[in-house]
């Protein structure tokens, strides 16, 4: 009778690999703008569609936890880990809805270099995530994982602050400059967001060992 009554085992890893897939996927389709940015609504469209799948995952997540008696580790961390990883294509979705917004069909050659980045750190933050269900014995592979998203990181920063000053410098029109200098923020802040999905992902190994 007891047995009945707890409520039925739930796989969050389920819930992180579905979103980190996502993750990957809206990169992919970000990345691609850089190549045909004719098409720039069309990616936009597709992106805005993954990021709703990954809200409902997000939400059946944060809904199982709230159900959920046991949890593979502690239970502010798997609130925290989804949450930031549903952040990381919200933020995907925020540089290419204002990148079609401002009608930017031509892009400048650092976007590439800021989406290529993003798609290398969500790759990478998706091999942990896939690791984290074997935390005992993955626990090297998820730091190399972690630390090639913090060089993914630093390297957008760099990028960032070329591209900024290179934008100021030669770029005349007002208008111009204020619209790239949000997308370009834009898209350093999902990277940023990878890294802290790193970091937490590191602290739930730090925990475990």
């Amino acid at each position: 009778m007891f047995k009945r009554l707890l409520p039925k085992e739930t796989s969050f890893f389920d819930f992180f690999e579905q979103h980190s897939k996502l993750s990957v996927e809206a990169s992919k389709e970000l990345d691609a703008i850089t190549v045909d940015p004719t098409q720039l609504l069309v990616y936009a469209d597709r992106i805005k569609q993954i990021e709703r799948k990954a809200d409902g995952i997000t939400y059946q997540c944060i809904d199982a936890l709230h159900r959920t008696f046991i949890t593979p580790f502690d239970r502010a961390d798997i609130h925290r880990l989804i949450k930031r990883l549903d952040d990381i294509t919200d933020a995907i979705d925020s540089a290419s809805s204002r990148m079609a917004i401002y009608e930017l069909t031509e892009c400048r050659p650092e976007v590439g270099q800021l989406t290529r980045g993003l798609l290398r750190a969500t790759v990478q933050i998706d091999s942990a995530v896939i690791n984290l269900r074997h935390l005992s014995k993955r626990g090297d592979a998820i730091a190399q994982c972690c630390q090639a998203v913090y060089e993914a990181e630093k390297e957008g920063d760099q990028i960032l602050r070329a591209a900024l000053g290179r934008l100021f410098r030669e770029e005349k029109d007002a208008l111009s400059v204020i619209k790239w200098k949000e997308v370009f923020e834009r898209l350093e802040k999902a990277s940023d967001r990878c890294e802290e999905v790193a970091n937490i992902i590191q602290g739930v190994v730090i925990e475990a060992s």
